[in-house]
């Protein structure tokens, strides 16, 4: 098996086009993607993919232009790569869109892309996808279920392979990934061939993965981790690919899969631990784990129970982990990392490094030639040839953001003496109190992650005289009697409270009905919170209830 810098010289400076190109030829027969249909493995080979992208590519060419830009919306699935590696040999710019998007901001992106043709798949609400795309060509791949103009399968039945295998100048624009809007409008961010072919082998030598690995996509394939780092990934080191049937049976596909590399978000880390403290309840978890040999058979039954006994990376991104969090994952045998990247630098941020041990409430160090400073103000910036060439469009923004070769990330952090950054949270979201303090909210939110309680939770208080926060239940704690909820949040608020520096008090916890979903527009598609809009949405219950004590029911009062 070759090292990780041989490996790494053999990729460096190679399109992926080239690699799937050498794969059609040398590893035809060696299977690349697994879907599960019916419960059993769909089989695509190398040699497949490339033969029905091929013929996607020549539909593509004969109904659009090179340089055209084409949008997907579609859960992870095998037609993603396909329709993804035909744009590419068509010569097209690919437009990823959430599953779970609004409708207004898909119309808005279909809209600001100049969006020719629509790929669709599987979806949260196919409501909004057929009305946002009511004016576009619709080609139906996976789990479709709204009439489209064209079918997958009958495209690749009626078209021939497309014989041309092009490469593309290294400035040529190769996607437009749109921003999740935590502030605003979603922001088409550009990048080029060579962020590609800079940042994906360079992450291939710092993971180590080969074909014999196994990596298992169900977050959105519309997001940039997700997609540089598992389908860009895949492409690189060959590894196989495995999609889960449906939510319904997501753990059971994990578990089949057992995969060798792992990403995921915060809530479901989350909920992951939920399900372990349900059927071990964390005060037995801490007698077992301090016991010699069953805290061995401990750590091995969590593993397994959760598909993830093989896994020699496990990766958590794209908001904030809480640090107690995390160390339950160190303490069950799994040595969880908190990686920091983002669409606008290619996700080529930080890591902890194959080798090192991951250190809670840090993300780690740079990827190789990635350059990172922190600005006077805190601020962290970022150089290296991944960066994106700007907000396509939008050179207003584009100049606000990329500055002197650095690109500015809105986010707040440090260096800590042994090289790891730290983050702090949002430049943006901090808020001074009535009495002048200035808080990080983010900060706080951290204190409460590993409440099995507490489900989605946000801090507030610009101009208050303490900060507040507002949250909804877990499905744990809804199961629970309101009284019980509200004994035991009470506890944990003076617990937090009494760790925190006085400016930094939750003075009132709200327990709001509903959950947040993009849907109701108060996370993005990637499930940050939308600060603003949850503060315009419970501003007057919070301006009527601020004085009710320190639990406030949305619903009512806490005798249920």
């Amino acid at each position: 098996m070759a090292s990780r810098e041989e490996q790494y010289r053999r990729l460096k400076g190679k399109q992926p086009l080239e690699i799937l190109y050498q794969r059609e030829k040398q590893q035809a027969d060696r299977i690349y993607l697994r879907q599960m249909i019916d419960r059993q493995w769909r089989e695509y080979s190398w040699g497949e993919v490339m033969d029905r992208s091929r013929r996607v590519a020549t539909f593509l060419r004969r109904h659009c232009d090179a340089g055209d830009r084409i949008a997907i919306h579609a859960k992870n699935c095998a037609d993603w790569f396909v329709a993804d590696f035909a744009m590419m040999l068509a010569g097209m710019i690919s437009v990823p869109l959430f599953p779970s998007q609004s409708r207004d901001s898909m119309a808005y992106v279909l809209a600001h892309s100049e969006s020719k043709m629509i790929f669709v798949g599987g979806s949260d609400n196919n409501d909004h996808i057929r009305d946002a795309a009511k004016d576009l060509p619709k080609i139906a791949i996976h789990r479709c279920e709204i009439d489209c103009d064209y079918q997958i399968e009958k495209i690749i039945e009626e078209n021939e392979p497309q014989a041309e295998s092009p490469l593309y100048d290294p400035d040529q624009l190769f996607t437009l990934m749109y921003t999740s809007g935590t502030t605003g409008k979603p922001k088409g961010v550009m990048h080029v061939w060579s962020a590609v072919t800079f940042a994906v082998p360079n992450m291939v030598r710092g993971f180590g993965y080969n074909e014999s690995d196994r990596f298992f996509s169900y977050l959105p394939l519309s997001h940039a981790a997700e997609r540089i780092l598992v389908e860009l990934h895949s492409v690189y080191s060959g590894t196989p690919v495995h999609f889960p049937e449906s939510l319904d049976t997501f753990l059971e596909d994990l578990q089949r899969t057992r995969p060798t590399m792992f990403f995921s978000v915060p809530r479901l880390w989350g909920k992951f631990k939920e399900g372990v403290d349900n059927k071990i309840p964390p005060p037995l978890q801490r007698v077992l784990l301090h016991i010699p040999g069953v805290n061995h058979w401990l750590r091995n039954k969590v593993q397994k129970n959760l598909g993830l006994d093989k896994a020699r990376l496990l990766v958590t991104g794209a908001s904030p982990i809480s640090e107690d969090l995390q160390r339950w994952y160190h303490r069950m045998g799994m040595m969880l990392a908190d990686g920091y990247g983002t669409t606008e630098n290619f996700i080529y941020g930080c890591i902890t490094h194959m080798g090192e041990k991951p250190v809670p409430g840090t993300v780690g160090r740079p990827f190789w030639d990635c350059e990172i400073k922190i600005a006077e103000n805190g601020e962290i910036l970022f150089k290296s040839d991944a960066i994106m060439r700007g907000y396509y469009l939008e050179p207003e923004k584009t100049t606000e953001t990329l500055k002197d070769g650095y690109y500015h990330t809105g986010d707040r952090g440090f260096i800590d003496d042994d090289g790891l950054l730290h983050l702090t949270g949002r430049l943006s979201s901090s808020f001074k109190t009535s009495k002048g303090k200035f808080v990080q909210p983010s900060e706080l939110e951290k204190k409460f992650g590993e409440e099995t309680l507490l489900g989605q939770i946000c801090v507030l208080g610009h101009g208050s005289d303490q900060p507040l926060m507002i949250a909804n239940l877990s499905e744990s704690g809804r199961a629970l009697p309101r009284r019980k909820v509200t004994e035991k949040l009470r506890h944990l608020l003076d617990h937090v409270n009494d760790s925190l520096r006085p400016h930094e008090r939750i003075k009132t916890l709200f327990i709001t009905d509903e959950d947040w979903t993009p849907d109701n527009e108060l996370v993005t598609p990637t499930l940050k919170i939308k600060r603003k809009a949850i503060e315009d949405r419970y501003a007057q219950w919070i301006e009527d209830s601020e004085n009710k004590g320190p639990i406030v029911w949305e619903s009512g009062d806490d005798a249920r």
